[in-house]
Formats: C-alpha cells, structure tokens, sequence
C-alpha cells in the first residue's frame, strides 16, 4: 500500500502576519533578566545561541545586540549543575562543570572536578557577566575555556519569525587586547554597535573566539569578567560589583513605599514575592514616569492596553504605577490622522517601538494605535486612580487629555453613530483584531465563521461605560458638574442599549460582539466575565454570567478558559480561543466581587493559585492551555507564552483586592473592606505599609469558619478602616 503525505495550506494563518511561529522545540530552559530597555534572554547554561529553538539574545531597544555566547571547556560543552535566579530577579547564577575530557581516547580530566560559577546581571544598557573557575581536584589543571560570540542586529520582529527582503551591513572589529565592537549600519542609515570588554584579556582574542589557557594549581579558582554594552556610551566601564550594587541599590529605592502581601500559605508567599520582583523588573523609568512593559521576550515596551491594565490590577497596593501609566500615554496620544498608525485625534497608543523595522515602516508599530480599548481604559484609569488617591492635581493636569479621548470614543470611535464603540482597522498593515484578543480568528459567530465588518466587543462597550463614570467623578471634583452630569447620563443610555443588542438568552450571557452588520455573534467566551468587571451589566444577568462561566465548559479546573468548550472555534491550545489567561481571570474576578459573587472569587483565585504551583519558579505565565484539570497532573504550558508578563504576574494583587473587597475614601481617610473572603488556602492575609494619602496601614486578616475577623496592628497618620457586610 503506498501512503500519500500531502500538505494543506491553512490561508487563515497566512493572514495573521505577526504570528510568533513555533518550529522546533527549545531543547534548554530560558531564563530572562531585564533593566530598562534592556532584556537578555539565555539558556539553562547561561549560554546564547548555543541551541536552537529559542529567542536567544542579548536585545535593547527592540533590537538584538547580542545572538551568541557560547562557553566551552577544551572545546566541548560543559556540564549543568544548576540554574537559579535571585528572587528579586538582581542576578542569575549558573553551576557548571567539567565533562570527562579525552585526549587520544586517554582520560585527561574527569568530569566535576572543574567547577563554574557563571554569574549574569544587568545594568544601564550592560549585561554582566563574571566567571569563577576553580580546581576541586588534588592535582593541577590545564584547561582551556573559550568563548565564542557574534551578532546579526537583528530586529526583534526577525527574531519572532519575519523575513526582510534586505538588511544592512554588520562589521567585527578588534580594538584592543580586551575588546571587541560589533557593529551594523542599517538600512535605517542609523549605526548599533555591541562592545564587548574582557578582563582579564584573552590569551588569544578573534571577531568571533576569547580563549583562555589555564593551568590550575588544586583549590585554585581564578576570576573572567565580560562586559557587553549595547550601544555603549564613551565613558570608562563600571566594574562588575560596583554595577551589582547600584542596580540593587536601584531596586530597592523602586520598591519603596508599596504595599506587601503576606499569608499563613508559604507556597502563595513565594508566588507573591516573585510576581513583585517581575513587575519590578518589567517596570521601566521613563521621561514620563514608571511603566511597566508587557512582557518578556516579545513585548518588552510600552503597550497601552497592558500598562493599563496592570496599572488597575496594582492601585490598590502602588497608585504611582498609575500615575507614571497615564502621564506617558497621555505624552503619546494621538493628535492627527495617520492612517498607516491607526491613529486619529484623542485615541491612546497601542505599542511603541524602536526598531530598524520599525523606523523603516516595514511594520506599522514605531508609534501604533490599533487598539480599540486603549483609549476608554485610559480614562477608566484616571478615574480610578483618583478615586483611589484624590490625587485632583494629576487629573486636572490630564483633563486635556481625557477630554480628547472621549471625544475619540464619541466621535471616531463609533463610526455609525450607533453608541457603541467599533474598530476596522485602517489599512491591510494593522492589526485585523483590535481588542484583548487580537488574534485573526479570535471574534467569530456561533457557526465558527469570521465576524466582518467594524467589531463592537462586548466588554469594550463596558470599558466606554465604566470610564464615563470615571470621568464623570474627575469632572465633579474639578467643579464642571454640568459634564459630569452630562457623561453619567451617557453611561446610563449605553448600558440600557448593551443589554439590549448584547443579552443571548440562548447562550445565557452576553454576545462576544457584534459584527458590522450588528448580528450577535452568540458564542460563550469570557468575555462576557469582563463585562462584570465594568459594571455595566444588570444585577440578575451578573449573576446567571457568573454561574455560566463556573460551569465545567468554562473552568477549566485552573481557571476560566478564554472559549467555552464546545463552540465552535473552542482549542484549549490556541492562544484566544480556549486557553487560560491569568490577568482575564483577575479581571472576571473583580467583576465577581463587584457584583457580590465572593464564593466565585475564591474558587477562581484558588484554580489559578494551583496552576502557579506547577509553574517555574511559581511564576504565572501569559497564558497556559486550556485542558481540563487531571489529578495528580499539572497545568499544559503554552509554547511561546511571555514569562514574565506584567498583567500576569499583577493577577495576584487583583485576586487579594476582589477577595478583601478593598475600598478608598480619601476624603473621609478610610479604608474599607467590602464583604471580605478568603480562599480556603488563606487562613490568614497580611498587608503591611498599606498607604492613603500620607497615612499608613497594616492590616491582618484572619479566616473563620463563619467568616472573617480584622486586626489593625499598626497606623500612621489619621486612617480608618472598616468591614462593610453588604447583601
């Protein structure tokens, strides 16, 4: 019998250009650091490039300074001992060894006699890295260590998988005993260059090789130190351990005056600990204030949508994220039309990028605003923000800007004046889908067939509402009590027309959209959860959402997948349609508490508190699969998922927040914890330095059989707290 293998084109994935491809299966663990604009992605061995598979790199600003770095020891690779990163993610530390070494099939060496203290930070546009050798053996060693290293600059969308017609020049230049440049002239006529410094300098150094030949006296241990600058300023280098303790001295000033989380659960203790040093590292100082970028490896920039989001997730316990979030969108809001970028008067970014790619227009993203929700969750922000702080100077000196963004929401944001807010992308270039789930086949109709036209998503039009609302509060407390009349009675009309086009009773919750033809697309998605977390739906639909999306279909064991199982386009392996995401369970979650639905936040916040103990490092990642829970077994990790992402490593403070019920008056100075429940892993919660205005709180939490009790060890400043038991 002869079997015919025949190879079908999918034309639907053709059509997602920015598809991150997966084409082989990494064959080590990546570890990622980050500072700044700077991230280094590196294997188990703290090698570059050294296997394939992976998005290897030393990269800074979008751009990749640094494609290999590999270390062998007589030409052979050494061997894994260990890996680890700090727990507030300063430094990665790798334990390497000798293999057995052969010379003319005779024994020379044999194996974990040599050890390798490999040691990698970074700082100010730097990665660091220092080598501690030592002889463990009761006889000298000759050994020779070499380091072979290259670039090729490529662009960060290169790296996730695109190919480019043409690229400009590199060039490998020795400078010295100790030095290496690589650089490359782009086709964007802008020259990136990669210094490399050894110390001491290599016995033998090439474009390509540092060797060095050793021989070891037993216990002796010698010291290597490598610098890699990204675009190196023309200032004298900062020696290993002096860097090593500016960037922590830097970490520590960055972490001050934020909230910390502390339980009777040692497991949550160290998920808490490690989604605090993530934010740290993914928050970025810039002109405008801090920011935290999406995500390691692909989205380690300045995306609206994400900055916002877990600036929400983290105002409660850090308000100045907030602030930093609002004033850089506010600095890069749209001011004219720009076809190319998406961009009209009033709308908020989507991604920013610094690439070659980039700057050349061969990827529409160097300054983008295809994202149809950006703009009403920037405005929820602010008056969140304010709500949480009474911060009226920082809103009065955004107004300008929240005016013009809710002139975009009514003017091109809604596009047929129909009250909903609608996005078509406006050329081929951008991005087809323009909500949280912008995949190309993410928003379809009950039958799987694609919705056309301009999209109104469900939970965008509840983002429109909520921010009305917020805007409505920030124009009371600027004294134009005829706006914010006039935005609360548009909250008002839009919700009772939501409930109107967007309730299914066939599928008991909210449509996911409406396509251009204002046809429901009647499928379950969880969606339909983040419409509670605006506010906009009614009390009784609330519920029955809630319940719907606790059902087996939906909950996945670990959490609420993102499609409910069965429909039509439902994959627990793709990236929107059946996976689970960490940061959409957060926000379903503080719908939950919103509508008084606490039992359903802690059977969410325990799924997800069990999926993260599987998880490296304890961390929670982008996203996972979606299959159903097995005993014994663990969550199916999804291949390309960022780790650490900023939405998901701050899902744990939302949960904290849903399932205490955390409230801010700071007129009043009170604090105030609405029907307080915590999961039955939580026996106890504790919040140190928790701040309003200048006072301070740590609060206690103790969980009873029938309920909670609250202790207050310590206050600073006028500060009242309360429990408020509501039905």
């Amino acid at each position: 019998m002869t079997v015919t293998l025949t190879t079908t084109v999918v034309e639907t994935a053709l059509e997602e250009t920015f598809y991150i491809p997966v084409t082989s299966p990494a064959t080590r663990p990546r570890h990622s650091l980050k500072h700044g604009d700077t991230f280094i992605v590196v294997d188990s061995h703290g090698d570059i490039g050294a296997t394939s598979g992976g998005p290897d790199g030393l990269f800074h600003s979008d751009t990749r300074f640094l494609s290999r770095l590999e270390l062998l020891l007589n030409g052979q690779q050494p061997l894994l001992l260990g890996s680890n990163l700090r727990d507030d993610n300063t430094l990665m530390s790798i334990d390497l060894t000798n293999p057995d070494i052969y010379v003319d099939k005779h024994l020379v060496l044999q194996k974990d006699v040599v050890h390798i203290i490999r040691t990698i930070f970074l700082w100010r546009d730097t990665a660091y890295q220092r080598l501690k050798i030592s002889n463990h053996g009761n006889r000298p060693v000759e050994l020779r260590l070499s380091m072979l290293f290259g670039n090729d600059f490529a662009d960060l969308f290169e790296v996730r998988g695109m190919s480019r017609p043409a690229r400009g020049t590199v060039t490998r230049k020795r400078t010295g005993f100790d030095r290496i440049t690589l650089s490359y002239l782009g086709l964007d006529q802008r020259t990136r260059s990669t210094a490399l410094i050894f110390d001491p300098h290599p016995h033998v150094l090439t474009t390509r090789e540092a060797t060095y030949e050793f021989k070891l006296a037993p216990g002796e241990a010698v010291p290597i130190f490598l610098e890699i600058g990204c675009d190196p300023p023309d200032r004298p280098a900062v020696p290993f351990l002096r860097g090593l303790r500016a960037a922590r001295r830097e970490l520590r000033a960055a972490t001050r005056g934020m909230t910390t989380v502390e339980s009777s659960n040692e497991h949550f203790n160290t998920m808490i600990c490690r989604s605090t040093a993530d934010l740290c590292m993914l928050t970025t100082d810039t002109p405008e204030g801090p920011y935290p970028y999406a995500g390691i490896p692909w989205y380690s920039t300045t995306f609206g949508r994400d900055g916002i989001i877990t600036a929400l997730q983290m105002l409660w316990c850090n308000p100045a994220l907030a602030r930093g979030v609002l004033h850089r969108l506010a600095a890069h809001q749209a001011t004219s039309d720009n076809p190319l970028a998406d961009a009209t008067p009033g709308k908020i970014l989507h991604e920013m990028r610094g690439g070659e790619m980039a700057r050349l227009r061969e990827v529409p993203f160097q300054l983008y605003y295809g994202s149809v929700d950006a703009t009403p969750l920037f405005v929820l922000l602010a008056g969140r923000y304010l709500e949480r702080t009474g911060d009226i100077q920082t809103i009065a000196g955004l107004w300008p800007a929240i005016e013009a963004a809710l002139r975009w929401i009514d003017g091109p944001g809604d596009p047929d004046r129909d009250g909903f807010v609608e996005y078509l992308r406006a050329t081929e270039q951008g991005l087809a889908n323009q909500g949280w789930k912008d995949s190309h086949d993410a928003i379809f109709h009950a039958d799987g067939g694609a919705a056309e036209g301009a999209i109104a998503l469900a939970e965008v039009q509840g983002y429109v509402f909520a921010a009305r609302r917020a805007a409505a509060l920030c124009a009371r407390a600027l004294q134009r009590p005829e706006r914010a009349q006039e935005l609360e009675e548009q909250a008002n009309r839009l919700a009772e027309r939501f409930e109107a086009a967007f309730w299914c009773p066939e599928i008991g919750m909210y449509a996911l959209a409406l396509d251009g033809e204002k046809k429901a697309c009647r499928v379950r998605t969880s969606n339909a959860g983040q419409v509670l977390f605006s506010g906009i739906a009614c009390p009784d639909r609330a519920a029955a959402v809630g319940k719907g999306l606790l059902e087996p279909r939906f909950f996945s064991g670990w959490g609420i997948r993102t499609v409910a199982k069965g429909e039509a386009r439902y994959n627990p392996m793709s990236y929107h349609n059946g996976s689970v995401w960490p940061h959409d369970n957060s926000l379903i979650a503080l719908g939950f508490a919103r509508y008084g639905l606490k039992p359903a936040v802690a059977h969410l916040f325990k799924g997800l508190f069990d999926a993260a103990n599987y998880m490296d490092l304890h961390r929670l990642p982008e996203l996972f699969c979606g299959f159903q829970r097995q005993r014994r077994s663990g969550p199916t990790l999804y291949p390309v998922a960022c780790s650490p992402q900023a939405w998901a490593s701050a899902s744990l403070f939302a949960f904290v927040e849903a399932s205490l019920g955390l409230e801010f008056d700071p007129k009043k100075g009170e604090i105030r914890l609405r029907n307080p429940h915590l999961p039955a892993f939580l026996s106890e919660l504790r919040l140190r330095n928790l701040q309003l205005g200048s006072s301070s709180v740590d609060l206690v939490i103790h969980s009873h059989a029938d309920g909670v009790s609250l202790e207050v060890p310590r206050t600073e400043g006028g500060i009242q707290v309360s429990v408020v038991l509501s039905p």
